[in-house]
């Protein structure tokens, strides 16, 4: 079947393979409904005409067994129906998770370097609406058609066993109404189809824009004329929904007068046959309610195949994603992480697109197993592009990084970000409980553990005065809890995965100088044995966790001196002031 589809359609019939068993009892429980009341229809036809024959004429017919045909039609129909929804539903939601899962797998080597370029208004559009559309293409496009296409196939044959002359005229029926319409309807709406699932994103990104961006609007005046794009780009997407609604309810409506037209038609073989006593009267009652029955199988297949171009714009949109390749190639027989690595930066330069300003130009640094080091410098000085090379997220264009003696890209990304601990200025905390946000990073770890952790990061009165202690939910994206307390979790976690690696990027944002320098003199206990990297703004407390500070100005390591040194010179010079204050 696949060599008559797209790549798209292909690709995307692949994607659903793991819950074919699952999808394939909700069409066949679909399709025990179609046909119980086809059948229904069918039997209860020619009895009420064999019924009525028979009261004028005084006749005497068997009138248990239709009776109980109906009751069996009936309640397949009722119970088929009931299964589908439970079946197909059921398949639904198991193909909804697991490609969202295959998704997430498949955009973790892409970040952060492919996916920077996206914006995450979009990225999410992707990852959510995108698979929801995707989702919807056996719930409303799969089911819809197979069930027609059975049905239909049913409905011929019964048709062929009574009147065999009533054939031709089904067939027109079927490939006028559920051939030529519903292809008429996607074609027709195909441009539309696709171009709201794109609208439709683009406008997640500019309501995204203006709740993040708020303060600037109003600051620029810009708030009207962003306003008036959202406005605009809503009344685009909502008229092309309009013009998609028409053409399904001509696509649906118009099977009403052509099921019409069929009774009409199939009148003239009958009534001759009829007449030539070929026919007997109930079956001809019998055949007309067939075309109502199969003519509400067919109906939904207008709105299916303009679902079916929305679907295949959603894939081509997620194809387009993950086949992106991934910035950095893993090695094929990767080397060991030492452990207790040294690191070194010879010479790297690195830049995030071509003919971009450098981030990094010529990086000169060591950092010995067990060091402190602290990276200083203004914004913009390239200390976050040092620990995004570090982490390997990013090539480099020149030079190179080992770690524990070994060149980096002879490393896999996964085995470096094991060995170092990040505490980054933005950290995720979930809707989980204090202990189960912990645990993301040493699952094993026991109580007294996590008590040293929570000790260390100076949490104690923190979690004594929660309402269920470890157990307390820190809600959405961490909203319970402030954004000191969020990072000092953070730094509970890094030291509980018990990395030899620890990267510290403004650990004491957001916190009072008090707990500042208990946390630094905690932290100095806590990371014996350990490698620190340390990066900050705050200088006031530097000689408590760290031994050396390397200055960083324009993408390079401009000075590197020891502690003290570095602090009386930056008294001297009024820097200690101005870093101290400056933004992170």
């Amino acid at each position: 079947m696949r060599r008559w589809l797209s790549p798209d359609a292909s690709r995307l019939f692949g994607l659903l393979r793991p819950w074919r068993a699952w999808m394939a009892i909700g069409v066949l429980l679909a399709t025990v409904a179609a046909l119980s009341a086809i059948g229904l229809m069918a039997v209860s036809g020619w009895f009420i005409a064999a019924m009525a024959l028979a009261g004028a004429s005084g006749a005497v017919i068997n009138y248990y067994t239709p009776a109980a045909a109906i009751r069996g039609f009936a309640i397949a129909r009722a119970g088929g129906r009931y299964g589908e929804r439970l079946a197909t539903h059921d398949a639904t939601l198991r193909a909804l998770s697991g490609l969202r899962a295959w998704l997430f797998c498949k955009l973790i080597p892409l970040a952060p370097a492919r996916l920077s370029a996206l914006r995450s208004a979009d990225l999410f559009a992707r990852l959510r609406a995108d698979v929801d559309v995707l989702e919807q293409f056996y719930l409303s496009v799969l089911v819809p058609v197979i069930v027609a296409a059975i049905g239909s196939l049913a409905v011929l044959l019964l048709a062929a066993a009574v009147l065999p002359s009533s054939v031709p005229v089904l067939m027109l029926a079927v490939i006028a109404s559920g051939v030529v319409l519903p292809l008429w309807v996607q074609r027709r709406a195909a441009a539309d189809a696709g171009a709201v699932v794109r609208e439709a994103a683009e406008l997640r990104g500019l309501l995204a824009d203006a709740l993040r961006g708020h303060a600037e609007l109003l600051a620029w005046g810009g708030v009207d004329a962003h306003a008036g794009r959202i406005a605009a780009l809503d009344a685009r997407i909502a008229a092309r929904r309009r013009r998609i609604g028409r053409l399904e309810a001509i696509g649906g409506g118009g099977a009403t007068p052509l099921a019409q037209l069929t009774v009409a038609a199939l009148l003239v073989p009958a009534l001759s046959a009829a007449h030539g006593a070929t026919l007997a009267p109930p079956l001809l009652v019998m055949l007309a309610l067939l075309v109502l029955a199969l003519f509400e199988l067919i109906t939904p297949l207008a709105p299916a195949l303009a679902q079916w171009q929305a679907t295949l714009t959603a894939a081509r949109r997620v194809f387009e994603l993950v086949d992106a390749p991934p910035a950095i190639r893993e090695p094929v027989e990767p080397a060991a992480v030492a452990a207790s690595p040294a690191i070194r930066f010879e010479g790297v330069r690195l830049r995030y697109a071509t003919g971009a300003p450098w981030a990094l130009d010529g990086v000169d640094l060591d950092l010995a197993p067990g060091a402190r080091l602290a990276i200083v410098g203004p914004s913009g000085a390239g200390k976050s592009s040092l620990l995004l090379a570090l982490q390997k997220f990013y090539p480099l264009q020149r030079g190179r990084i080992l770690f524990g003696g070994e060149p980096l890209d002879t490393l896999r990304g996964d085995d470096v970000r094991r060995a170092i601990a990040v505490i980054a200025q933005r950290n995720a905390l979930f809707d989980l409980s204090l202990r189960d946000n912990l645990r993301l990073a040493a699952p094993a770890s026991t109580a007294a553990q996590i008590e040293r952790a929570l000790h260390a990061a100076q949490l104690d009165a923190f979690v004594a005065a929660l309402p269920r202690g470890l157990d307390t939910p820190l809600g959405e994206g961490g909203a319970r809890v402030s954004g000191g307390e969020a990072r000092r979790i953070a730094i509970a976690r890094a030291l509980l995965q018990d990395a030899p690696v620890l990267v510290l990027d403004e650990p004491t944002e957001g916190l009072d100088a008090t707990t500042a320098a208990r946390l630094y003199a905690a932290l100095a206990i806590a990371v014996r044995g350990r490698s620190v990297l340390l990066v900050t703004h705050r200088l006031g407390q530097l000689a408590a966790l760290v031994d050396r500070v390397a200055v960083m100005r324009a993408g390079r390591i401009v000075e590197c001196m020891d502690t003290a040194t570095y602090l009386r010179q930056a008294r001297g010079r009024g820097i200690l002031v101005r870093d101290a204050i400056a933004p992170a």
